[in-house]
């Protein structure tokens, strides 16, 4: 995987990322709503029922992601907090269902089944819910498969990431620190060039563009 360090080009790398989960987990059913890139304190992001943004006369709606976090997690798990918030959106938008109570904190059953049928596991928190998502095995394939880049900047924030259900955000927008994954997360750097693979398990890499064999690290 390539490394993206320039802010210019993250918004439209993850509108690329929304557009392609989208159509590869959700059949391509939503319009896409304004990727933001925003501090959200206390959550690695958020989608909000509310349309904050008129885009040429049309309202949309706002998933954003935490800019403070971006550098400090592995790339598979921003993935997830993306997914996470494209959960709540189907909720809303296709399946009509309420995912989140107690003031959009707990994430309830709902949002569980949306979840794990769309490329999470999902773990429960005895006052959110079932909020704690990471990714899959599948969303692991996915993110091997799709040539994803590895985000390496970050806003630089005074307050840590505490485990809530939501924040200003309807529908309990937050997704929290992800279970660990031990066995996902081997990491490949070319000597040469400095691009990054991912593998689920320990293998010999040749990176493709220089022939140089690939270190894990």
């Amino acid at each position: 995987m390539k490394e993206l360090t320039k802010y210019s080009r993250l918004a439209g790398y993850l509108e690329k990322l929304y557009d392609k989960l989208n159509s590869d987990f959700f059949n391509g059913d939503f319009d896409r709503p304004v990727i933001t890139i925003q501090s959200t304190p206390r959550a690695y992001g958020h989608y909000s029922l509310i349309p904050y943004w008129n885009v040429d006369g049309t309202a949309k709606r706002e998933l954003n992601i935490a800019a403070g976090t971006l550098n400090n997690r592995p790339i598979e798990h921003v993935i997830a907090t993306l997914l996470h918030e494209m959960c709540h959106q189907y909720n809303n938008e296709i399946a009509n269902t309420q995912d989140c109570s107690r003031g959009g904190t707990y994430h309830n059953k709902y949002f569980k089944r949306t979840a794990e049928a769309h490329g999470l596991t999902v773990t429960r928190s005895e006052k959110y819910g079932w909020n704690i998502t990471s990714p899959s095995d599948e969303l692991f394939d996915w993110i091997l498969n799709n040539d994803v880049q590895e985000i390496k900047l970050n806003r630089n924030e005074y307050y840590g990431i505490r485990i809530t259900g939501g924040n200003t955000a309807a529908n309990g927008g937050t997704n929290t620190p992800p279970a660990a994954r031990p066995n996902h997360n081997h990491r490949y750097i070319c000597p040469v060039c400095k691009s990054i693979a991912r593998s689920g398990k320990t293998l010999n890499l040749i990176c493709g563009d220089c022939m140089a064999a690939m270190v894990e690290g």
